[in-house]
């Protein structure tokens, strides 16, 4: 992929919005250029990495162009005030039609895979996030997200351990086979602007052409 096919939503002095596609790391890595390493060419310098989605992931990311804008907008979000919200489509209906889900996590940086465990111990975190059915198939629901923390594979894993797999998501446990990435999207972001203080909200929605979004194509 080159830079020049990258979908800007947003750019000025401090900040870069765009739209990550699918399959594309979002670092760099010996091998390729992630979605970073795109933006910084395309920008002519090097750009700041604020926060990741997994490779087979898409949707609205921001990025810092200046390292003061990086500072302030690492402690906004380590903080909780950018607000991430995801589309999702799972393998099975909740039977909560809108929920809010705690657990403990525990990542396993040898495997990259993160387990939900009972107590906290050395190297578990804590992990909240809310969610709403949006709309129900057969056998599917459309789940819009809000995430309260933001650790690996969080949404994938807390919805896998309630054998809720995300579509498309073989390694935590979906067994839905049917050509497809895993069935989760960044669908909107709203933070404080580093220098003008505005409030900045931008969101995307997944291609309603490719399954399983195909499924709940308008909603």
């Amino acid at each position: 992929m080159e830079y020049t096919d990258l979908r800007i939503l947003y750019e000025d002095t401090d900040i870069t919005v765009c739209i990550k596609p699918v399959g594309i790391s979002s670092e760099d890595s010996p091998t390729e250029k992630g979605i970073i390493g795109l933006l910084s060419e395309r920008a002519g310098k090097p750009l700041h990495l604020l926060h990741r989605l997994d490779r087979n992931v898409g949707g609205v990311m921001v990025f810092a162009n200046n390292k003061k804008g990086a500072a302030t907008l690492s402690k906004d979000i380590a903080e909780g005030k950018l607000k991430k919200e995801y589309l999702a489509v799972l393998d099975g209906i909740p039977e909560e039609k809108s929920a809010t889900l705690k657990d403990f996590l525990f990542k396993d940086s040898r495997k990259n895979r993160s387990y939900v465990v009972n107590r906290i111990r050395k190297g578990v975190k804590d992990a909240s996030l809310e969610y709403e059915v949006k709309r129900e198939t057969e056998n599917k629901a459309l789940v819009h997200i809000i995430l309260h923390t933001g650790r690996t594979h969080q949404i994938r894993v807390q919805f896998s351990s309630r054998k809720l797999c995300l579509t498309g998501d073989i390694k935590y446990g979906s067994k839905d086979r049917t050509n497809c990435q895993i069935a989760l999207y960044s669908h909107k972001i709203t933070f404080t602007h580093p220098t003008t203080k505005e409030e900045m909200v931008f969101s995307s929605e997944p291609d309603s052409s490719i399954y399983p979004w195909q499924l709940f194509k308008g909603e």
